[in-house]
């Protein structure tokens, strides 16, 4: 079966969890704070322990190494991390347009990383984890950060990726007006499941 497929996953206090997202599908998944969404998302990125089976396009995370997964199945963090001084450094190869789209010059790329603002640093990292062409998306709140401008920016930017790739895409996302503007399908996280909104 095409796609991600989500069987019995367990985590913490959470669960089952059973969910299969499609090729080119966006799911949005929303929740109280505190309910297990982050804890969701690591746990089908498998960074997380957790018991349950995850499968993209029938290939079970249990077959692949973590770090292979998580290049098929690409995790953007609510808060990204960075190891290296410029961004530059953590962006070989990127497509100017790409820094176009989420309104950033190509100088960016000389930018030092430690004068970033957490919006700067949210839609590079979103760059970051596209040029590597994941096959899926786990997007966790990946727009907290910004202005209205900046959110219409991303959205676009993610709509042109999934024209271009058709991944099956998990948004998590407090804000009920952006879900409903992305997703194909709403849930809420619950402890014993998803509930469809």
């Amino acid at each position: 079966m095409n796609g991600l497929t989500i069987q019995d996953l367990r985590f913490q206090h959470i669960g089952p969890l059973t969910l299969h997202v499609k090729t080119g599908e966006w799911v949005g998944v929303t929740g109280p704070s505190g309910v297990g969404k982050t804890l969701f998302l690591r746990a089908v990125a498998d960074m997380d322990p957790h018991e349950g089976r995850v499968f993209l396009d029938d290939r079970s995370s249990m077959d692949l190494t973590g770090p292979e997964w998580r290049r098929r199945v690409g995790y953007l963090p609510s808060e990204s991390a960075w190891w290296f001084e410029s961004v530059g450094e953590h962006l070989n190869g990127v497509a100017p347009e790409w820094l176009r789209d989420l309104g950033f010059e190509k100088d960016v790329l000389d930018w030092r990383v430690s004068r970033l603002s957490s919006g700067e640093r949210q839609r590079l990292a979103l760059i970051r984890l596209l040029a590597n062409k994941p096959r899926a998306l786990l997007l966790d709140e990946p727009t907290a950060n910004l202005d209205a401008d900046n959110i219409d920016k991303a959205e676009s930017f993610l709509t042109a990726y999934r024209e271009r790739r058709h991944p099956p895409v998990i948004w998590v996302s407090h804000d009920a007006d952006q879900l409903a503007r992305v997703a194909d399908r709403r849930f809420r996280l619950l402890p014993d499941g998803l509930a469809p909104l």
